[in-house]
């Protein structure tokens, strides 16, 4: 069983027990959070649901694992011959989650 998911702007396919690393959330390590209205598609036994835009009873749970830092990307600007030049890093803040489960009524 899988869904398609929506999550930070971005589209996830997901199973129970995959881990996730999405934008900083308010939730504490080992808090239960449930997606309802943010699924998009269900492929499980009785076979493919697609929602229009979400499917309707879906629901996908999860944990929070904790909070952490992404790679560092380095930003630079320069214009040529104007003796312009900019350094700037960024670090994004991440919450790492795991699906425990993907549930359909009906």
């Amino acid at each position: 069983m899988y869904a398609i998911m929506m999550a930070s702007g971005k589209q996830f396919r997901v199973e129970p027990g995959t881990v996730l690393d999405l934008d900083r959330m308010d939730a504490e390590p080992g808090s239960v959070l449930t997606y309802t209205d943010q699924v998009l598609l269900v492929h499980d036994e009785a076979g493919i649901k697609i929602g229009a835009p979400t499917v309707p009873g879906a629901v996908v749970e999860l944990e929070v694992v904790g909070h952490l830092r992404g790679d560092k990307l380095v930003v630079f600007k320069m214009k040529r011959r104007k003796r312009y030049r900019r350094t700037q890093g960024h670090r994004q803040e991440l919450t790492r989650v795991k699906i425990k489960g993907i549930t359909v009524a009906g």
